[in-house]
């Protein structure tokens, strides 16, 4: 018996939405940004520190260099990176008396902390460093609780200006895990154990400083000059 017209439209029209939907979904997989997975523990080669002490503000003339030691992922560095260095900036960075030098310090616990380090290593790349920094900081609550966070910083890299078919490869080829890696290395040889530390004059300040507390210490190490 032959099938009526209306089951012969019903036919087509049912495979139309499963083309449509099959089509929807490969769109997606190939769309949908890789995850990236960016190593730890691994061997510091020399060329992964060659020329290469930190990401540093301010003039290279500055009569005292401030370290400090950070996770992208921990809510304090979170809190200082909005509060209190707006402030050490404007009295400290930009009158020339401090030179400031960031250092990775990604926390075991922080399952994002290297993705999200290598994800700044990438804007330096492209020159852009301190503005892919800032964006990570201020939108630490969207990607620290994300399954995966990769999408998050493909779209942060937009905001920042870069280049983002190049800041992609950058992050696919984990180039900078090297790099991260000696900084932690170098953080715990100087004793810290947390974030943010921070490391003036030689002397290493483990526990939370506000801008004030930092303006002090630089006052107190440069008399002359902050007078």
């Amino acid at each position: 018996m032959a099938e009526s017209p209306s089951g012969v439209n019903r036919f087509y029209v049912m495979l139309g939405v499963v083309a449509v939907a099959g089509a929807g979904a490969l769109l997606y997989l190939v769309q949908k940004p890789k995850t990236v997975s960016i190593p730890a523990n691994v061997t510091v080669l020399a060329a992964d520190t060659a020329g290469f002490r930190g990401y540093f503000l301010g003039s290279d003339s500055a009569k005292l260099e401030v370290t400090e030691y950070a996770d992208y992922q921990c809510p304090i560095c979170q809190d200082f990176e909005a509060v209190q260095f707006p402030s050490v900036k404007q009295q400290l960075i930009q009158t020339g008396l401090v030179r400031w030098r960031y250092r990775d310090f990604p926390l075991n616990q922080h399952p994002h902390s290297r993705l999200a380090a290598h994800a700044a290593a990438c804007a330096s790349e492209q020159g852009r460093f301190w503005e892919m920094h800032a964006i990570i900081y201020e939108r630490q609550s969207e990607w620290a609780s994300a399954r995966n966070a990769t999408g998050k910083f493909e779209g942060y890299a937009g905001s920042a200006g870069l280049d983002v078919p190049k800041y992609t490869e950058c992050m696919t080829s984990a180039r900078f895990a090297g790099r991260i890696q000696a900084s932690l290395d170098e953080g715990t040889k100087v004793g810290v154990n947390g974030t943010p530390n921070f490391l003036i004059g030689g002397m290493l300040y483990v526990s939370e400083l506000t801008s004030d507390s930092i303006a002090a210490i630089v006052r107190r190490l440069l008399p002359a000059a902050t007078k």
